[in-house]
């Protein structure tokens, strides 16, 4: 699987997503999408990231712009996350990794010597074509979805 770069066409998904229902990537086809991946509901570092979107989304929303999660956890957890911490954010399930794998970012990582297969955060901006405007790899938390708005308003 080759690295996705600005100016490819975003893979499209289908997936499970909080509150019942499914959330397809193409039907947002129009407007601009910002789609993060990250490891696990209700760690630290992920709900940190969540509450930021969270806190920007009106702004993002005045910017035309969706947010939606990802990780591998289910649809149930991904609701219980939403409500024990207030999120606005949409959040998509991915339990078989179909997106995680068609985005590059499901990998193998390593911690205390031990390897594992797991997300490693990434943001990808998607144009209202379809088309990767931005990818933010390895995303470090912190100031990252401020980083992400800015983007997304100059579209």
């Amino acid at each position: 699987m080759s690295e996705l770069v600005s100016g490819m066409p975003a893979p499209d998904f289908t997936l499970p997503r909080d509150g019942g229902g499914t959330i397809t990537l193409s039907d947002l086809r129009g407007k601009p999408v910002v789609v993060y991946f990250y490891p696990k509901d209700d760690t630290s570092g992920c709900t940190t990231e969540a509450l930021q979107f969270t806190a920007l989304s009106g702004e993002f929303e005045k910017a035309g712009t969706t947010v939606i999660g990802i990780s591998p956890d289910s649809a149930a957890k991904h609701d219980k996350f939403i409500k024990k911490h207030n999120l606005t954010v949409a959040l998509a399930a991915d339990e078989e990794q179909v997106a995680a794998n068609a985005y590059g970012v499901w990998k193998e990582k390593s911690m205390y010597g031990k390897k594992y297969m797991g997300i490693e955060r990434s943001t990808f901006l998607i144009a209202a074509d379809g088309s990767i405007a931005r990818v933010w790899p390895k995303v470090k938390v912190e100031g990252h979805a401020e980083e992400v708005l800015a983007a997304a308003q100059a579209l």
